[in-house]
């Protein structure tokens, strides 16, 4: 295992105000859809809105009915507003939490999937955290619910270039941009599982919070089918298949050998994991193939039955938390989300936090 040469700190996240439990959204949902949804639409509604793994989400909206027919230019603005005041609120915090000021910052790297702009969200972040006009500036797409690991790679790659500086990671859905309602499982389902949300974090070679040991990512693309966007009615439309929680298992079981045979480690090596969650399903099947305890995916369920799959942020919110329950000096934690393409992205982290390497 190589020494990092790269570090990950200042975690923050940011949240919609409005919350919204899962017996509120299956009422509202019920009450303006039962004319249109099939019988057994409506009571496969019923059934994954009463799992208990999700109990409460977040939501970029004022008035939950302007998500019935709403329109594709409305979708658009509402995408752009929410996006920028969650990243920049997320970014904010991270530059609080690592002691930066906003032109200290060096290279800003965005990902989200739930909706685009041109110029893109970091352009705008520019503006808004009051950043060096000469920031080297990226914008990620395509990566769906595993972005932020990519992005972290990305981050890692311009702290390196340039030791004295410091990036800003940012990850940013607005998962309520994508909503359609119909007798479409997939839309069923994602319409009970996925909130929204935005997290950032502060990447610099200057040691604290977490030290990037290594990273790896895996692709299967002849899965793609089972997992991605496409465009329907103008909009985007979430296609999940019912065998995702086996494929996503599958494939984030060989990446993260991969990851540990190239570091000389084994499963037991590692402390914590902090593991994007999918659904309750893709939870199981992942502990399952990765021979982890419940209490290994605590926090994973936590988040998820807080916060619902706030996409690939989601990740970030688990990693802060398992900061939040107590890591033990040097303590390993793996970083690990999927999602569209198949893909599946891991980092290998250290908790360096009370070290001493942090001073």
């Amino acid at each position: 295992m190589k020494a990092p040469d790269c570090f990950v700190d200042g975690i923050a996240t940011a949240l919609p105000p409005l919350a919204i439990n899962q017996a509120a959204g299956s009422a509202f949902l019920k009450q303006n859809y039962t004319g249109r949804l099939k019988p057994g639409s409506l009571k496969l509604m019923e059934r994954v809105f009463a799992h208990p793994s999700v109990q409460s989400r977040r939501f970029a909206f004022e008035d939950p009915r302007a998500l019935v027919d709403e329109d594709p230019d409305r979708r658009a603005e509402r995408f752009a507003r929410w996006a920028l005041r969650l990243s920049a609120e997320a970014g904010r915090a991270a530059l609080k939490k690592a002691g930066l000021a906003p032109r200290d910052i060096d290279g800003l790297v965005v990902n989200t999937c739930t909706g685009y702009l041109c110029p893109g969200i970091s352009t705008y972040l520019v503006e808004e955290l009051d950043l060096n006009r000469s920031v080297r500036a990226y914008d990620l797409v395509g990566s769906g619910c595993g972005g932020a690991v990519p992005n972290l790679q990305l981050a890692g790659a311009l702290a390196r270039e340039r030791p004295g500086g410091a990036v800003l990671s940012v990850s940013v859905e607005v998962c309520s941009c994508t909503f359609q309602m119909g007798d479409d499982a997939s839309l069923i389902v994602s319409n009970a599982l996925f909130g929204d949300g935005a997290a950032a974090a502060v990447v610099r070679a200057r040691p604290g919070g977490f030290a990037m040991v290594s990273s790896a990512s895996r692709y299967a693309p002849e899965y793609r089918e089972d997992i991605r966007f496409v465009h329907r009615n103008g909009q985007l439309h979430n296609q999940l298949s019912a065998r995702l929680p086996g494929l996503a298992a599958e494939t984030a079981g060989a990446l993260v050998e991969e990851l540990l045979t190239a570091n000389g480690l084994r499963r037991r090596d590692i402390g914590r994991w902090a593991i994007h969650p999918g659904g309750e399903n893709v939870i199981k099947a992942v502990q399952e193939k990765l021979g982890l305890a419940d209490e290994d995916m605590r926090c994973t369920r936590e988040v998820l039955a807080g916060l619902g799959n706030m996409s690939s942020a989601t990740v970030w919110f688990i990693l802060e938390e398992l900061r939040r329950d107590g890591l033990k000096p040097g303590e390993l934690v793996v970083m690990l989300a999927f999602g569209a393409g198949l893909s599946a992205h891991a980092y290998l982290l250290k908790n360096v936090s009370g070290s001493g390497l942090d001073s």
